[in-house]
């Protein structure tokens, strides 16, 4: 009997993670890598972070750094896909007016366009903007360090929280947050945009010339 696509990834999702959790941080970042780059892990990376978190507060920051590493890493692979030719695939996911917007985003200031969706927890279509990053060719070095960044901010976020709060709390926001995702999304995407864009002009004030595309 042939399993569904979304059956499948669910399945490899759960087997990676009995897999390879038991081997502490480095499991962690080995998930993260998996989660980024082949196949969800379930229920979240998020979830799955917290958990090591709650288990052991003192290793906090070593986890928030691992995981947002393997899921840098793991992102070159949809950013890869992209820039091999992906061109075609990703105008049959989204229109033409909404891909020559996206296209002028990475145009204007790609490292904030990356970072920005990296600090938004699922179900945001992530992979949509790093295929795009390889589609628009961002260099590899900067798409990955705006996924570290993003990630680091994210997952310390809910590491902290975890922390001062303990884990339930986290589960009942997760919970809540997929209930009312639409409207959630819409509210945490318009403030990361608006803090984007008050930092990047912060950083012009400064003086701070940003790489463009062809700059060495």
């Amino acid at each position: 009997m042939k399993l569904h696509p979304v059956i499948w990834f669910r399945k490899a999702g759960i087997m990676t993670m009995a897999l390879l959790k038991p081997f502490g941080f480095w499991g962690l970042g080995g998930l993260s890598f998996v989660d980024a780059g082949l196949f969800p892990i379930p229920p979240t990376m998020d979830l799955v972070l917290i958990g090591y978190v709650a288990a052991d507060h003192s290793r906090l920051l070593l986890y928030c750094l691992v995981a947002a590493l393997g899921s840098a890493l793991g992102s070159l692979i949809p950013y890869y896909i992209g820039r091999a030719g992906g061109e075609l695939f990703l105008l049959k996911r989204i229109n033409r007016e909404r891909y020559e917007h996206l296209r002028d985003r990475f145009e204007r200031q790609e490292f904030f366009v990356i970072a920005i969706p990296a600090m938004i927890p699922p179900p945001f279509p992530l992979k949509l903007f790093e295929f795009a990053a390889g589609v628009f060719e961002m260099k590899p070095f900067p798409f990955a360090a705006a996924i570290f960044c993003g990630k680091l901010i994210r997952f310390l976020l809910f590491a902290i929280i975890t922390v001062v709060y303990g884990p339930a709390i986290v589960h009942t926001v997760s919970r809540e947050f997929h209930r009312h995702a639409g409207i959630v999304l819409a509210g945490v995407g318009t403030l990361l945009v608006l803090l984007g864009v008050y930092i990047a002009q912060a950083l012009r004030r400064r003086g701070t010339q940003f790489p463009v595309e062809g700059d060495v």
